[in-house]
């Protein structure tokens, strides 16, 4: 941690260098994201969205917080056994990661270094022993950083995964708004949605916009299929 100590960050957000936004150059897969936040109002289970990309044999990567592994504990273990799905790391109480306490849509930021690692090493070393391997992907709650904080996250062997297109709008967006983000999500994009709040516009929207780009030949994958 001492590393750290005399760094005082210089950039906050969405986009700063260390973060992947997209797949690279040339890929013309797109890869479905989907973030399921535990805690309070979000350990609930999307059947429909996944049951979906089941059916239509989609694959995604899984960001899943430590709260929501614990509140459903067998659907975690069909997710992680079902090839077609990569498990992220959404951290451990759904933080944004800031070594200053700055925060993001509401949500109050990491209050220094050490919080920044146990948001981070608190549940990788959960799915480390769930999974049998550490997560390769980490994702903030929000998804917001600070640039010491990016450093961290690397310096723990993970890569931070945002995104290029919002598909849902933290799960508030009507399904035809979630049907046109994704449908227009171009090649190479990384597509962040939810999968912890059934019943809103994200699985219709998914299921609205998806035949129509496998129709198109697009193809989709996991994280860790690009990067």
């Amino acid at each position: 941690m001492q590393r750290y100590a005399a760094l005082a960050p210089t950039a906050w957000g969405l986009d700063l260098p260390g973060v992947v936004t997209g797949l690279p150059e040339g890929q013309q897969a797109t890869a479905l994201t989907f973030d399921a936040c535990g805690g309070p109002g979000g350990s609930r289970y999307d059947a429909e969205l996944i049951d979906f990309l089941r059916a239509h044999d989609v694959p995604a990567t899984l960001f899943l917080n430590a709260r929501w592994i614990d509140a459903n504990p067998h659907t975690f273990e069909q997710l992680a056994a079902d090839p077609l799905f990569e498990i992220g790391n959404h951290g451990t109480v759904h933080r944004p990661l800031s070594v200053t306490g700055r925060s993001a849509e509401g949500i109050a930021g990491t209050g220094g270094v050490g919080e920044v690692y146990d948001e981070v090493a608190g549940n990788a070393h959960k799915l480390t022993e769930l999974l049998g391997r550490p997560p390769r992907f980490f994702r903030s709650g929000t998804a917001y950083y600070d640039d010491v904080a990016v450093r961290v996250v690397a310096d723990l062997g993970e890569r931070i995964a945002g995104f290029t297109v919002n598909a849902d709008g933290g799960a508030t967006l009507p399904a035809a708004e979630v049907r046109q983000e994704v449908a227009s999500a171009p090649p190479g994009a990384i597509v962040i949605g939810h999968m912890n709040q059934p019943g809103r516009g994200t699985a219709r929207g998914v299921a609205a916009a998806l035949p129509g780009l496998l129709a198109a030949g697009r193809r989709f994958v996991r994280l860790s299929d690009a990067l």
